[in-house]
């Protein structure tokens, strides 16, 4: 039988852990793939040549691009430099390579935050996507993003590719990077209930709690990204989210945390002196349901019951 290789870059962290979970067992190997998880520590992929040995080495037909250099709303403020530069870096020598060495289909992973600080109309959709400038606090990320979409199109059309760029809302689940500095929300949230019930304190979140997300468990994700490299024959950006009913607050959210951990609701205290962020960024997910209209996502108490298990059963060993 001849062996297809999926390449996962990114494969060491959330959704290249949850990528992972979904292809164990026998499944994909009877319909002859095989999946390579690539980590940071096997190559850096801001650099070309190590890029390329990557894809000698492997010479995958199918990639899945992870590969990022992420971080919560303070990383995003203190990094724009190394947000913007590293990741065009990344995104390129992935494109560039794929194009090479003659990848049939790769899905490149985006984020919503990539989207315009504010547009006229609501939800968000695909073609939003350089519709105004992305929100100040996270613009090198985000233009990174972006331009990584621009690329990715740009192979399409000059030489018939099927690549395909997703974008995801936010993110969660086990392998999370727990670190209270880097964290995005749910994570950082996490840690910072576990230490105040470890503590007796209070637990202050930065922000008023107003801000509206969307939230997607890492599973969930890792389905729909198996489905848009096997199944979507498409080369259409799409916005993978849930339901615009399941949107929350960050007060909500927060609360949602409190109680999984049977942490006191009454000590949350929200610091509206802090950044909020962006207020809202509410996607929609018509181009996904049009495709894929019977997928079922995650309730967020079921995954956030599911994350904070993890983190508590790995403390010792997680990213913190």
């Amino acid at each position: 039988m001849i062996m297809l290789t999926v390449l996962v870059t990114g494969g060491s962290g959330l959704v290249g852990k949850a990528i992972e979970r979904k292809v164990q067992g026998g499944r994909f190997l009877e319909m002859g793939i095989q999946f390579v998880f690539l980590s940071s520590k096997e190559a850096d992929l801001r650099n070309i040549t190590e890029t390329r040995q990557i894809f000698e080495q492997y010479n995958p037909t199918y990639v899945i691009h992870l590969a990022a250099r992420v971080g919560g709303l303070y990383k995003n403020l203190v990094s724009k430099v190394e947000m913007l530069s590293e990741n065009l870096s990344i995104n390129q020598n992935v494109l560039q390579c794929c194009h090479e060495f003659g990848v049939t289909r790769c899905v490149n992973v985006s984020s919503t935050c990539a989207f315009p600080n504010e547009i006229a109309n609501y939800p968000l959709k695909e073609e939003d996507m350089h519709s105004g400038p992305p929100h100040p606090s996270n613009e090198g990320y985000a233009y990174a993003k972006r331009v990584s979409e621009v690329l990715m199109r740009a192979y399409n059309e000059q030489y018939g590719h099927r690549y395909v760029t997703v974008i995801p809302t936010n993110v969660y689940g086990p392998h999370d990077n727990f670190d209270i500095e880097d964290a995005h929300v749910v994570p950082g949230l996490i840690h910072k209930c576990y230490k105040a019930k470890l503590q007796g304190t209070n637990l202050t979140i930065c922000g008023s709690g107003k801000p509206l997300r969307q939230f997607i468990f890492s599973d969930d994700l890792a389905e729909l990204l198996l489905w848009t490299l096997l199944q979507y024959t498409g080369s259409d950006s799409l916005i993978l989210a849930p339901d615009r009913v399941d949107e929350v607050m960050i007060s909500d959210l927060a609360c949602l945390i409190a109680q999984s951990m049977k942490f006191d609701e009454d000590r949350l205290i929200f610091d509206a002196s802090q950044s909020d962020g962006q207020l809202r960024k509410t996607a929609s997910n018509e181009r996904l349901r049009k495709n894929l209209p019977g997928f079922t996502f995650t309730p967020l108490k079921l995954g956030i019951d599911a994350t904070v298990k993890w983190f508590l059963e790995n403390y010792e060993s997680c990213r913190r």
